[in-house]
């Protein structure tokens, strides 16, 4: 993965994914405490994600966005969506991305949808298939989006022009 550094003008837009209440039974009782899946975004192509547990869930979710802010990963984005086909898989989950023509929007569901609009994807195919655990679904996600190259990247790699990656 491509991990990026960046500056604090840039804006990130944080965005509950799941909550999960956790309960702890002890002598004295039941402990509650909260766990908080949380993406941030620019809508520009970079996305991290992170993990809040605390007694509360507004310091678990502000605990998951202090996380994510540690974790970002720069996507190359192609004209609101994506430049191929990509499948990737976490734990249980697998996910499967395809750029779709302007207009089509974001077919996604659940935790696949918070992830993609926080990176910036207007239109998009995705789906999910294996485990619905919305952990496991956001980094699949997100590894199949770190995977993603653009044209220039693919030309620069092999050494050829950028005419002659598109006519083979």
């Amino acid at each position: 993965m491509n991990k990026v550094k960046i500056n604090s003008d840039v804006e990130l837009k944080d965005r509950l994914v799941a909550i999960n209440r956790v309960t702890k039974v002890t002598k004295g009782g039941r402990t509650f405490t909260f766990a908080a899946i949380v993406v941030v975004g620019d809508g520009n192509g970079v996305i991290g994600w992170g993990l809040g547990k605390a007694g509360e869930v507004t310091a678990a979710i502000a605990k998951g966005v202090e996380s994510a802010k540690k974790n970002l990963v720069k996507v190359s984005l192609l004209k609101g969506t994506i430049p191929h086909e990509i499948e990737a898989s976490f734990g249980g989950a697998k996910v499967f991305l395809r750029p779709a023509a302007a207009g089509t929007g974001l077919v996604a569901g659940g935790a696949m949808r918070a992830v993609l609009e926080s990176v910036g994807i207007k239109d998009v195919l995705a789906k999910s298939k294996g485990s619905s655990n919305p952990h496991n679904l956001v980094k699949a996600t997100i590894v199949a989006l770190s995977q993603l190259r653009d044209a220039y990247t693919v030309a620069q790699t092999r050494g050829i022009s950028l005419d002659k990656v598109f006519n083979g």
